[in-house]
């Protein structure tokens, strides 16, 4: 049974953009937003990920979920989604309209503790909605490397950003990461760009001797 199948669509607009704004006033370094991602952002953030056909995906802050919907529409199942969120009120709100859907309650910040209860489970993906400009360049770079020491050589990080620089630390790619940027999603308010990070091939070829 597709993703769509196994959640009900909930109303968006005012209610959401509230519980955003709400967040934003408690908590703005984690928050970053004050309002939740457009479908279009959302759809390319999920075209980014693609559909593996094993391992989890994981988001990282969720908020509302108009991410989590665009992952689910196309085949993913909800088995498969693992939701990370901090916000208390987000996670409960994510349990309500997202059945059979992992969410976690926890520091994505933290990904080997807070996902601890996956640690062997393979994980294809890691689609992240944090306000990384927020955060320091170290934390960022130590984010995507416990993202692609749960993943493997083979996965995949997407983030979203409003600017035209990597939210990566450029530094922190070198050698490490290849990075492409989307063309700008103009029908996001503000409009936004979709960032897809690999293992930079090279430096995989050359660990394995090739």
């Amino acid at each position: 049974m597709q993703g769509q199948e196994l959640h009900k669509r909930q109303p968006r607009g005012f209610a959401d953009s509230a519980r955003f704004l709400k967040s934003l006033v408690a908590t703005p370094r984690l928050t970053g937003a004050v309002a939740p991602s457009g479908r279009a952002l959302a759809r390319a953030m999920a075209t980014a990920v693609g559909s593996p056909a094993h391992g989890f995906v994981v988001e990282l802050g969720p908020g509302t979920g108009p991410v989590t919907r665009a992952l689910l529409e196309p085949s993913l199942p909800p088995e498969r989604l693992v939701l990370v969120e901090y916000d208390a009120a987000f996670c409960r709100l994510l349990k309500q309209r997202f059945a059979h859907v992992s969410v976690v309650q926890g520091d994505a910040y933290d990904l080997p503790g807070t996902l601890a209860r996956f640690a062997g489970q393979p994980i294809a993906a890691v689609v992240s909605s944090l306000p990384l400009l927020n955060q320091p360049p170290p934390r960022r770079t130590r984010l995507i490397a416990d993202a692609f020491a749960l993943m493997g050589p083979s996965g995949v990080f997407v983030q979203f950003t409003y600017g035209l620089m990597s939210p990566i630390p450029r530094e922190a790619c070198a050698g490490l990461y290849s990075a492409a940027r989307s063309k700008p999603i103009l029908l996001n308010l503000p409009p936004a760009f979709v960032w897809t990070y690999r293992l930079d091939r090279r430096d995989s070829d050359a660990a394995n001797g090739r």
